[in-house]
């Protein structure tokens, strides 16, 4: 299937689905909000995010806004064939912001879609453009040399994850914890704990999230987001894939559930795991 670029507004509303075509989002002006499975926060003019396959995410736009979005299927071409090692952008998802010259292309490619294109060449079009971006970003965004790469001290970035578990937590945060560059910091991190920085603190939220359903009667709400969640239903659709039964169900299952602190239940389970979101 070809890919498809448009643009649309988002609505103020907060809405969430999965698809199984993966998607990049740029917003071209005003602000957004995203979340991709536990990861995210807002999105400025100009930066943009890479959203996987099969992967629950929540938006909503702020105020007037506009976005270029990028629907690409696994076998379009711009994923495939000469272009199939663009594919590797997906992997996870990430946050990016654009240089002068990717803003340069951007306008190009607005140009290009506004002149329209007789609709038996049109998809082939919006694949080479498709395919011209993703290659800047993977340029961009790609492995750091494995030579290079360094031990991380997973003591202070855990000890910064839980400080921040309620806050929005983006691989930037983490990379400029370690003075690393995003791209760097993702492969050394993966090297080192088997996971991307995404995974590791999703995981950290859940198990966050658990602990606090099993020692305390705190409401399900109060719990999504002290560790992180944009709502009840983003902690139950991710514990669900992850433990394979909601929090309500865990919770009625825990005979005796004792009253603690939200920030114990958090941190002190945890501490010292190297496990990720």
């Amino acid at each position: 299937m070809p890919s498809t670029i448009r643009q649309i507004p988002l609505a103020s509303a907060t809405h969430h689905h999965t698809h199984d075509f993966h998607q990049i989002v740029i917003t071209m002006c005003g602000s957004s909000e995203f979340e991709i499975e536990g990861l995210g926060g807002r999105v400025n003019a100009f930066s943009g995010c890479i959203v996987p396959a099969n992967h629950e995410h929540y938006y909503s736009g702020n105020g007037y806004n506009r976005q270029l979005i990028l629907d690409l299927p696994e076998d379009a071409p711009a994923l495939t064939g000469e272009n199939r090692e663009l594919v590797a952008l997906f992997d996870a998802p990430r946050f990016f912001g654009l240089d002068n010259a990717l803003r340069h292309y951007l306008a190009f490619m607005e140009s290009e879609l506004a002149q329209g294109f007789d609709a038996s060449t049109n998809s082939f079009q919006q694949d080479r453009l498709a395919a011209t971006l993703l290659g800047s970003l993977k340029a961009r965004l790609g492995e750091a040399n494995p030579s290079n790469q360094r031990r991380l001290d997973l003591t202070r970035i855990n000890r910064f994850i839980h400080q921040h578990l309620a806050e929005e937590l983006r691989v930037a945060d983490l990379a400029r914890l370690a003075c690393l560059s995003e791209a760097h910091f993702s492969d050394c991190f993966r090297a080192q704990t088997g996971l991307s920085p995404w995974q590791y603190v999703k995981r950290q939220r859940l198990n966050a999230a658990r602990q606090l359903i099993l020692q305390s009667r705190l409401p399900l709400t109060d719990i999504a987001i002290q560790t992180g969640f944009a709502n009840q239903s983003a902690l139950s659709h991710a514990f669900r894939r992850s433990y394979g039964l909601s929090p309500r169900k865990l919770r009625q299952g825990n005979a005796a559930p004792v009253a603690v602190s939200a920030s114990n239940a958090a941190l002190g389970p945890l501490a010292g795991q190297h496990k990720f979101y």
